[in-house]
């Protein structure tokens, strides 16, 4: 079997063994098959239809590393699998890169844990998945592109708007965010897109090089920080950070006190933030 004959096969039978419910669709009336339509995958990966027939048919050839990171995400594969989507299409897996895989036990963590706002960022702090609760608390992030989607970047080059924090905790994120950066580096030497991120912060930001010159080397701790834009009025959460073992994801976690003032605001937020998210277009993670 050819190359791209074995790619045009894995794919379209991993789209076949995908449910809708899986990714959270609505199954709908009429279907011939349970798994996946191609307009479903093609809206879960952010691409054409019409690029998704000719990639299962074998006249699509050489499809980017970030087309196949996105085909990846959207059918849920292994980190297996992933790797030989990208050896059928030609591709080299990646190695020695920032992963930026959403496993599907991480996916799935996402998908239950609805009751508390939660993200998924990479070692880069770029936001790679969220829940509506999320969404609804900090701003949609798929409104947001290229380096706006790091939480470094944005940070250091447009403040934190919508969030307090008391001064020692002001201090502390931010240089929390510079040294696990740097730790980041350590890691990935070789990753080209960290290494511009960085750089791009050191020009950009006198308060990141100042930090980065500090050469501290640790990992973000846990914050509480007070989310003040909400249509529930401000909201206090605490935020842990969670690591993911062998795939250095984060899975950040927003709570509140039980019974306090802040609870019954997220409770709130879950109704009227939910519904004006709802009503506003947004792009496929």
């Amino acid at each position: 079997m050819s190359a791209e004959n074995e790619f045009a096969s894995v794919l379209r039978s991993w789209r076949e063994r995908l449910t809708p419910r899986e990714v959270g669709l609505p199954a709908g009336a009429g279907r011939r098959s349970v798994g996946l339509r191609r307009e479903e995958l093609a809206s879960l990966a952010n691409i054409s239809v019409d690029y998704v027939v000719r990639l299962e048919q074998g006249r699509a050839t050489h499809p980017s590393p970030q087309l196949l990171g996105a085909l990846a995400v959207a059918l849920r594969l292994s980190d297996s699998e992933r790797d030989h989507l990208y050896r059928a299409a030609g591709a080299a897996p990646p190695s020695g890169q920032v992963p930026r895989h959403i496993s599907p036990g991480v996916q799935r963590i996402v998908d239950r844990l609805g009751d508390v706002p939660l993200a998924v960022f990479s070692v880069a702090h770029d936001i790679l998945l969220w829940n509506p609760l999320w969404a609804a608390l900090n701003g949609d992030p798929s409104a947001l592109t290229g380096l706006e989607r790091n939480l470094v970047w944005r940070h250091f080059t447009s403040g934190h708007e919508g969030t307090e924090f008391d001064d020692r905790h002001a201090d502390d994120f931010a240089s929390d965010l510079a040294a696990d950066l740097r730790t980041a580096v350590g890691r990935y030497p070789n990753d080209a897109e960290l290494g511009r991120l960085v750089a791009g912060l050191r020009a950009a930001s006198a308060e990141f090089e100042r930090r980065w010159a500090e050469a501290r080397v640790a990992e973000h701790r846990s914050s509480r920080k007070t989310v003040t834009g909400t249509p529930a009025g401000p909201i206090s959460v605490d935020c842990d950070v969670l690591t993911v073992p062998g795939s250095d994801l984060r899975v950040v976690v927003y709570t509140v006190v039980p019974g306090s003032e802040d609870e019954a605001r997220l409770d709130l937020l879950r109704v009227t933030g939910l519904q004006n998210l709802a009503t506003t277009p947004s792009a496929s993670t």
